[in-house]
Order: structure tokens, then sequence, then C-alpha cells
């Protein structure tokens, strides 16, 4: 009887150790996110984010693919993005990027853009002549 468990058992450590422990590997989430001041560091982007129902303020951590992405590139404040990823202790790391309107933002993302987008014109516009 013991050895008829063994087995599977064997088996089942031996696959662990080929694939690597299941909880090593987050899986990679949607999340909704307005960037909230301007990007001093670009590799380091903080940002509302929106992950389900939940709104957090969270810095957005951009990989070596992501940070020669053009999207990236051209960040701004009050920036719109759909993002592929994981949340970390530091943040959300960034897998995809794309650039939305705010209105495909989830509901509970849109008031905080439509108000960064109102602040960010009152502070541009008086300098336009």
């Amino acid at each position: 009887m013991l050895r008829k468990a063994a087995i599977p058992i064997g088996c089942l450590f031996l696959l662990e150790l080929i694939i690597g422990h299941p909880c090593v590997w987050a899986d990679d989430v949607t999340a909704f996110a307005v960037v909230s001041e301007h990007p001093q560091d670009s590799a380091r982007v903080s940002a509302k984010i929106a992950i389900g129902d939940s709104v957090a303020d969270l810095r957005l951590l951009a990989s070596e693919p992501i940070l020669s992405n053009l999207i990236w590139k051209k960040l701004e404040i009050c920036h719109a993005l759909r993002l592929e990823g994981h949340k970390s202790v530091e943040g959300f790391q960034v897998l995809s990027v794309r650039a939305i309107d705010a209105a495909m933002l989830p509901m509970v993302l849109q008031g905080f853009a439509g108000d960064c987008l109102l602040r960010k014109a009152l502070e541009i516009a008086p300098f336009v002549d």
C-alpha cells in the first residue's frame, strides 16, 4: 500500500521541481490606471490603479520591454491606461500597457480622471495666448 502511494507522490514532487513552486508565479490581472503625478522616473510611475472594484495609489513598475514602448515614453499626468501584470510589494509590475480614453475606465476611476483633466486644463490654460 505504501509503495502505491509513493509513486504518485514522487511524480508530483518531481513535477513540482521541474515546473517550480506554483505560489511563486502570480496570475496576471487586468488593471486600469490613471497617472496621478508627472512621471519623474519612467521606471516607477505614481498612479491610481483599479483592480476589480478596489482603487489604490500604487507605483507602476516598468520592465525593459515596457520602457521601450512608445506609449510609456510619452506618458504624462492624467493618462488613462489598461494594464496587464501583477501586484507586488513595491507596486504593480506592468507586463503590457495600452493607452485608452478616460471614458473606457471603470466607474471607480472616472471621477478621478475627470478631476485630473480639469486640474491639468486650469494649470496649463492660463499660459496659452
